[in-house]
């Protein structure tokens, strides 16, 4: 039991390296670690403390996403334009109105950035549920097995909490008057083309909880992976054993 736990946190760490300096992973570690006459904590509290670590650990990567150019600096999870109207965009950019185009881009990732907040909760309820045979599962897991679980346990609830305020979102960053512009200018250039009808606030919804389990699930394939991104004493020591 207690190299399961042990392994359980290195797990957690390894996910959300920026959290293995806290003290409550140092104490998890020392307790776990020792002779278990000694130890003071039962597996119920360890597994408390576990999901605390996650908490912490989770509220950070939504907050990643959320400040300014979380999803539009970053190229690995930025909002694109939907394959249905790729090619309006280019005839659009060639007729000089590339502005436009970029304009509605931006708005969309801004839109995903000031929904991403609405993840904190949903992903709390997540970690409270999460039993200890979850934990076994994810630590005898791929390299996202974490995220998987979160991926599983979190998809339709994020998606009801995000919508409505991509929705709202969008309005307000004017990525519906830029979609708007978008469709009047290309049917000026070409009146009998028109724009593919689509739901954006479907579709950038969609992009953002991609982007935001795809920024937890290379932290965890990186630090499974790669020896040299064990970058703190607690993973060297374990990891060694």
């Amino acid at each position: 039991m207690r190299q399961t736990l042990v392994a359980l946190i290195v797990l957690i760490v390894s996910i959300f390296p920026q959290f293995s300096s806290a003290d409550v992973l140092d104490d998890l570690f020392k307790t776990v670690t020792k002779n278990p006459a000694e130890s003071s904590l039962d597996d119920k509290t360890v597994v408390s403390g576990l999901r605390e670590a996650l908490s912490t650990g989770t509220a950070t990567a939504v907050q990643l996403v959320s400040r300014e150019n979380g999803y539009f600096g970053n190229e690995a999870i930025k909002i694109l334009l939907p394959d249905k109207i790729q090619a309006a965009a280019e005839v659009l950019r060639k007729a000089g109105f590339g502005k436009d185009v970029d304009a509605f881009v931006l708005a969309m990732n801004r839109a995903a950035e000031k929904a991403a907040p609405k993840a904190k909760p949903v992903f709390l309820d997540a970690i409270r549920g999460m039993t200890f045979q979850d934990a076994k599962k994810i630590l005898a897991g791929g390299d996202t097995a974490a995220t998987d679980y979160f991926q599983e346990k979190t998809s339709d609830r994020l998606t009801a909490a995000f919508k409505p305020v991509v929705s709202q979102c969008m309005n307000d960053v004017g990525a519906a008057r830029a979609y708007k512009t978008m469709t009047e200018k290309y049917l000026s250039l070409i009146p009998f083309g028109g724009m593919e009808s689509m739901d954006l606030d479907h579709y950038v919804t969609g992009k953002a909880l991609d982007g935001l389990f795809h920024m937890v699930g290379e932290e965890e394939k990186k630090i499974r992976t790669n020896p040299a991104a064990r970058t703190t004493e607690l993973l060297k020591k374990v990891f060694a054993k």
